[in-house]
């Protein structure tokens, strides 16, 4: 079992940039793939970015392709997402979820943060 728990969410201008941290409990973080995921107020969960367990294999959401950065760390047990060229459409909570094999689909993730909330005013 992981718990996971995000930060870095906040207000930023659009063309601005954040970094969402995402800390899990655990000896075995690097066995799990980690996803981001996202939900805009009355839509539905949406995925942005995936990275498996040794870092070595990333994803993007066609959306965020060349805007934003998975990785992680995994002497540390974090996950990171850097944000950049932010825009009003990206505005959602954010969520970082971990599962045991190469996903996209929220639903097939076992384990959930609690999620940060990021706001891009136009």
């Amino acid at each position: 079992q992981v718990q996971l728990v995000e930060s870095g969410g906040g207000l930023v201008e659009a063309g601005g940039s954040l970094r969402l941290s995402c800390a899990a409990s655990g000896r075995t973080f690097s066995t799990y793939v980690m996803g981001w995921f996202r939900q805009a107020p009355g839509k539905e969960r949406e995925f942005v970015a995936v990275i498996s367990g040794s870092g070595g294999r990333t994803y993007y959401a066609d959306s965020v392709k060349g805007r934003f950065t998975i990785s992680r760390e995994n002497a540390k047990n974090t996950v990171y997402l850097q944000m950049n060229s932010l825009k009003p459409e990206d505005s959602a909570d954010y969520y970082c979820a971990a599962r045991g094999t190469w996903s996209l689909k929220p639903y097939e993730y076992l384990y959930w943060g609690q999620g940060t909330q990021v706001t891009v005013s136009s």
